[in-house]
């Protein structure tokens, strides 16, 4: 999609993921050394009653849902930062989720008409519809690149 198509308003269903028992661990391990993420006997007999994906690494599943869907061939050039983050609910192995992204601000800068700016919530559900991810999320848009790339597809 281009920054054009990110209008106020818009929701946009991202696709589906999930992650096996092997993934959580394995980034746990790298990431996020926590029992509740590393450890299958440990997790179980702790709070959560089992293993649980890192919250960075629900972060990682939308990050690559809304890069397929959205973002790529997309001007999108990165991030200044995030407003808040939530993790609601566990993630576990076999969970089916969904990324809905509704944009809540699309503009182009006052101080570079070359720069978009797009605010908008990502929300990453598991198959009983439980939130196990909410975030706002700041995205730029370098504008110059779409008028180069429209110039070029009418030639």
């Amino acid at each position: 999609m281009q920054f054009a198509d990110l209008t106020t308003g818009r929701s946009i269903e991202c696709g589906e993921a999930s992650l096996t028992e092997g993934e959580i661990l394995e980034f746990g391990r790298a990431y996020d050394p926590q029992p509740f993420h590393t450890d299958v006997a440990r997790a179980t007999a702790g709070p959560w009653k089992g293993l649980i994906a890192s919250g960075w690494q629900t972060c990682g599943i939308a990050m690559r849902l809304i890069g397929n869907a959205i973002l790529d061939g997309s001007e999108s050039y990165g991030s200044p930062g995030l407003a808040y983050i939530k993790w609601e609910n566990p993630v576990r192995a076999g969970d089916r989720l969904r990324l809905v992204v509704d944009v809540i601000e699309q503009r182009v800068a006052r101080s570079n008409p070359s720069l978009g700016i797009v605010r908008w919530r990502w929300r990453l559900y598991n198959q009983d519809n439980a939130p196990v991810l909410d975030t706002e999320v700041t995205s730029l848009f370098d504008l110059e690149e779409s008028q180069r790339f429209n110039s070029s597809a009418r030639s």
